[in-house]
């Protein structure tokens, strides 16, 4: 599903800006778009957290059996 794949780049764009600030104390998307309370820097942290919930929900999903013999 392609709602699976944008939140899943959106997620792990969200922790590698994460650990960037940890290791590095340097915020990338803040650098990047304006500051940490710029608007589209607001935007992007907005929908970093709407695709790590939807990532929540990948992990009670029941994936579909693939036949071998196929």
């Amino acid at each position: 599903m392609i709602m699976d794949r944008i939140a899943l780049v959106l997620a792990i764009i969200g922790g590698l800006n994460w650990g960037s600030v940890g290791i590095f104390g340097f915020d990338i998307v803040a650098a990047l778009f304006g500051g940490q309370t710029g608007g589209l820097s607001r935007v992007i942290y907005t929908l970093v957290g709407l695709a790590a919930l939807w990532c929540i929900s990948l992990l009670f999903r029941e994936r579909g059996v693939v036949d071998e013999n196929a």
